[in-house]
């Protein structure tokens, strides 16, 4: 559940079809929110129909009990220079269980923009993902541009280099703003300099838009339905965007409320985290008893303040607040999480670093905790250069260190647990390259939105979910699920979402009005 990769990680990420003769342009136009460049709506080349192998061996083992199939797309590295540098995809394939009933393929997108995506099919279909879903289309899930099996970008990141996750660290004070503007400052001038600078350049949500409209032709469909969680909500609000004729039906889940990753996206978090935090904190007491956080959530709410505090002003062999707050943070994706905040807070309790350090591993990257070693070349370099560069090359980011100075004390007061982290300054105000072109939601179109998202969610509140819907209008709706976690459809349990989602996604119907799924 490593905070610097996607969904898929936070609930743990045959013949080759007929080339089409008369395959419509992939020319796009986008309405412009940051820069313009005319040069993106060049023609594509059409793909190559793709050829269907044996998966990759780590892929393969990662699928187990299932079998997936994969293949390689070639895409261009820049749109607007089709006939130039062509990148890989690897994609797989989760076969219809059913060819009379398959109506088409299933995109996935586990979110991130991070974390290798080529098992989701299978994570889903472990958790319950029904039959008649996994009936009705081919389930085509992916690495995306720059991402594992995919062409690759790396800045050169080892577990010494001062950027251990997605999460900026919490800012105690206006100091600790100043100090983090020197680290980002470095990271970014890292990633320029890198041997993958120039893929670095060109990952964006636009650009996953235009990748996955070509997969969609190197299949032979005229359409494609789409399932994307946390970031891949915007990413399949960009597709929709940009490619309206070939968006079939489009499922959000857990919403970013925008195509795409900027600032205000990521202050959601501060929110997030007072939204979710009641749920373990009720948990924690009514387990007073056995773990003593308090007889009260708010007592349990006090406790957490006192550790986070505590390990501020004197970390504990390099666990400081920072990692403390990170760590509960990452286990609140999941109420499954709830006992591993709990036997934290213990060793935290007891001055027991090596204990605090292994419950710690599973959500905080290694190169932040103390006494663990990583290997070289360290695997998150890639996570974390994709997010990164995603992050920054999709918005037109504050260079201004006094205003993240100002939104971190702002945030810190209204979501005093985890505000000054989302809000912090990070290496997207360095970074070198002007921001791309984005996509709008638009409420013209094809009434093919079903928005879900659980009342209560760390990294994407309900608030990301109302705002999308705001966004579509009429041609959406909004199903609310009271859940507490990341994740709504199959991979947290309620059968009202479930039954909803499914049956737009198997039979094309939307509810006539927004749902509001009760628990259970």
């Amino acid at each position: 559940m490593l905070l610097a990769v996607g969904l898929t990680a936070s609930v743990s990420a045959a013949a080759g079809l007929p080339a089409m003769a008369e395959e419509p342009s992939a020319t796009t136009t986008v309405t412009s929110t940051a820069v313009t460049t005319s040069a993106v709506t060049a023609q594509a080349p059409v793909p190559a129909p793709a050829e269907w192998e044996a998966c990759p061996a780590d892929v393969a083992k990662a699928a187990v009990p299932y079998v997936l199939e994969c293949a390689t797309v070639q895409v261009p590295l820049d749109y607007a220079k089709p006939d130039g540098r062509q990148i890989d995809l690897m994609i797989s394939r989760m076969a219809s269980t059913d060819p009379e009933k398959r109506r088409g393929i299933l995109l996935l997108n586990p979110g991130g923009p991070s974390g290798s995506g080529l098992t989701l099919s299978t994570l889903l279909a472990s958790k319950g993902l029904p039959k008649s879903v996994r009936d009705a289309y081919d389930i085509i899930a992916m690495d995306t541009r720059g991402i594992g099996h995919s062409t690759a970008a790396r800045c050169g990141f080892t577990a010494e280099t001062p950027h251990f996750g997605n999460l900026p660290p919490y800012a105690v004070d206006e100091a600790a703003v100043e100090a983090q503007a020197k680290v980002v400052k470095g990271i970014a001038e890292q990633c320029a300099a890198s041997p993958d600078a120039e893929l670095i350049q060109h990952l964006s949500t636009p650009n996953t838009a235009r990748d996955l409209d070509q997969i969609r032709a190197a299949l032979g469909e005229e359409k494609a339905s789409y399932l994307g969680y946390s970031y891949g909500s915007g990413l399949g609000a960009t597709y929709d965007a940009m490619f309206p004729e070939r968006a079939d039906r489009v499922v959000l889940d857990s919403n970013i409320g925008d195509t795409h990753l900027n600032q205000d996206v990521l202050r959601l978090w501060g929110p997030g985290m007072e939204e979710t935090f009641p749920d373990f904190a009720k948990w924690a007491a009514k387990r007073h008893g056995t773990y003593g956080f308090g007889r009260t959530p708010a007592q349990v709410r006090a406790t957490f303040f006192e550790l986070a505090e505590r390990l501020d002003e004197q970390p504990v062999l390099g666990v400081d607040g920072v990692i403390f707050r990170m760590g509960t943070f990452g286990y609140l994706y999941s109420p499954a999480g709830y006992s591993k905040i709990a036997e934290l807070w213990e060793s935290v309790l007891a001055d027991d670093t090596e204990a605090a350090a292994e419950q710690l591993a599973a959500v905080v990257p290694t190169g932040a905790l103390p006494g663990v070693q990583a290997e070289e070349p360290w695997e998150l370099d890639n996570a974390l250069t994709v997010f990164l560069s995603v992050s920054c090359n999709d918005s037109d980011w504050s260079e201004d260190v006094q205003h993240y100075k100002d939104t971190v004390a702002e945030d810190r007061a209204e979501f005093p647990m985890f505000g000054a982290a989302a809000a912090n300054i990070t290496p997207c105000a360095y970074w070198p390259y002007e921001p791309v072109e984005q996509a709008e939601i638009s409420s013209e179109g094809k009434r093919n939105i079903l928005i879900v998202q659980n009342e209560r969610d760390p990294a994407t509140p309900l608030r990301g979910g109302q705002l999308a819907r705001e966004q579509f209008g009429d041609r959406s709706r909004l199903v609310t699920v009271d859940n507490s976690g990341h994740g709504a459809y199959v991979l947290h349990d309620n059968a009202c979402g479930l039954e909803t989602t499914t049956k737009f996604l198997v039979d094309g119907t939307l509810p006539k009005r927004d749902v509001s799924c009760r628990a259970g």
